[in-house]
């Protein structure tokens, strides 16, 4: 069966995120930091070459696959910041409507800037999601 190519590794989160060559970008992403780790009360790690997750949990699916994925975290892209596991549940969806700018595509949330969100209404959602991921997967 396939490894899972999202995996922790030991790298710097403070480095990678100083490495941000977008001021803007940069900023967000130290925004996100300090947004996620107040949710979770977790540090954060990274996740690939790109991907900071604050905590994980384990999955097995009906097919037999099964891995470790990271709770909750985002990746600061160059087009946008890419929440993972942002919008679980139908609490977290609720809360779109009132989100601001964003899009959405096969379980991720999309923001350009985070000046144009409403930074109440993400937490709520991430206060949401992590419920929802940590009570779908129980450690």
């Amino acid at each position: 069966m396939a490894q899972n190519k999202t995996v922790p590794t030991k790298s710097n989160v403070a480095g990678f995120v100083a490495s941000i060559p977008d001021a803007t970008r940069r900023a967000d992403a130290e925004t996100l930091l300090d947004l996620m780790k107040d949710v979770t009360g977790l540090e954060p790690t990274m996740w690939g070459p790109a991907i900071i997750g604050f905590g994980s949990y384990h999955y097995r699916y009906e097919s037999g696959r099964e891995g470790d994925m990271l709770l909750i975290g985002f990746s600061p892209r160059k087009a946008a910041s890419v929440l993972y596991n942002a919008t679980q549940g139908s609490d977290a969806q609720a809360l779109l409507t009132s989100l601001g700018k964003y899009t959405t595509g096969k379980g991720c949330l999309y923001i350009k800037k985070l000046a144009d969100v409403d930074r109440n209404v993400l937490k709520a959602m991430l206060v949401k999601s992590l419920a929802a991921v940590r009570k779908r997967y129980p450690a």
